[in-house]
């Protein structure tokens, strides 16, 4: 696989990778705040029950949003996909690791696991240089599904 689409995969994985664990570190523990909602919400099933197929909908089209932007060396549309807003400078960098890696096909070789308000979907790029699975660890912040980073 080219130097650079590698190099840029696996540093987006560990960008992503920190987000996730300094989510996990920096995360209040406790009960969350009470809702000022007049209606609460239903308890959520526990994480063993099947997945919600709403979710399971969301989280599908992520994942091929996500194919999509790799595919296109699209790094806007990519940033569109964070649960955080990416600086102009990341992006950057991004697009140039993908404009240096030529061509690609990126495809979903299974579909993403939902497990509660985590994910995960593995995308699978092939290019001149060989092929790569990367898993993407998806989240559901605020009734959204995106990409933590």
């Amino acid at each position: 696989m080219n130097r650079a689409l590698a190099a840029g995969l696996v540093l987006l994985g560990v960008a992503v990778a920190g987000v996730v664990l300094g989510l996990v570190l920096i995360a209040p523990s406790g009960s969350p705040p009470a809702s000022s909602s007049p209606s609460p919400r239903p308890a959520r099933p526990p994480t063993s029950a099947p997945p919600d197929a709403v979710d399971t909908a969301a989280v599908n089209v992520l994942a091929k949003a996500i194919v999509e932007a790799i595919a296109r060396h699209d790094s806007a549309a990519f940033g569109k996909l964070t649960c955080r807003p990416q600086s102009a400078e990341a992006l950057a960098g991004l697009q140039r690791t993908w404009d240096a890696a030529g061509p690609v096909t990126a495809t979903l070789p299974q579909l993403p696991v939902v497990r509660g308000e985590s994910a995960t979907a593995v995308v699978h790029v092939e290019a001149a240089g060989g092929t790569k699975d990367t898993p993407f660890p998806l989240h559901k912040e605020n009734g959204r599904w995106c990409v933590p980073g």
